[in-house]
């Protein structure tokens, strides 16, 4: 019986001498997972942000064309017109009158701009069209403008179509379109068209 109570002391004595050293590296470890879960979940969050905003930045990119769209089918209705300035639908008979190659992201720039309207995502559309010739309001000229090489593949020039002012060929217009959408969005599309 001697020899139990001296082995249940000694089981006591080791257990008061362990002081909590165990309770220690297991907060420590509980601190450090903590850690790694608030960082994985800021990751995460931070995952779809970007996810999010690429999402309106492709969005306001496919609104452009319904820009550049309509800006072709202002060209094609007003063939007859193409040698005055029309600030209201965005026209212009010269690269120098609206230099928009110089300063895209000024407000300014886009006062002389035409609306195409806000589409479905909430994305606002302005476009402007440049007659790529060297002097405003003149009519095209051989040595002034930039003309197509010839006529696109199955069309034939005739009614409808810009003046011509080489045989079988039409001036180049440069159409440029910005979008504007949600979370300060902005999408620039430009084309070249004849």
């Amino acid at each position: 019986m001697n020899i139990q109570m001296r082995i249940t002391r000694n089981r006591v004595s080791h257990t008061k001498k362990q002081g909590g050293i165990v309770l220690f590296f297991a907060l420590i470890g509980l601190v450090v997972l903590m850690l790694a879960a608030v960082a994985l979940v800021r990751s995460v969050d931070t995952s779809t942000v970007i996810s999010g905003n690429l999402a309106f930045r492709q969005s306001a990119t496919s609104s452009g064309d319904a820009g550049m769209e309509q800006a072709i089918a202002w060209i094609t209705a007003n063939t007859a017109n193409v040698n005055a300035n029309n600030v209201a639908a965005g026209y212009y008979t010269s690269i120098t009158t609206l230099d928009l190659a110089n300063n895209l992201t000024a407000d300014a720039t886009w006062a002389g701009s035409a609306s195409a309207g806000t589409d479905a995502s909430g994305n606002t559309i302005n476009y402007v069209i440049e007659r790529m010739c060297r002097t405003s309001n003149q009519p095209p000229t051989d040595t002034d403008c930039l003309y197509s090489d010839t006529l696109p593949p199955g069309e034939t020039y005739g009614a409808g179509k810009p003046i011509a002012i080489k045989p079988n060929t039409f001036p180049i217009y440069r159409i440029t379109a910005r979008v504007t959408g949600p979370r300060n969005t902005i999408s620039y599309t430009q084309g070249f068209v004849y």
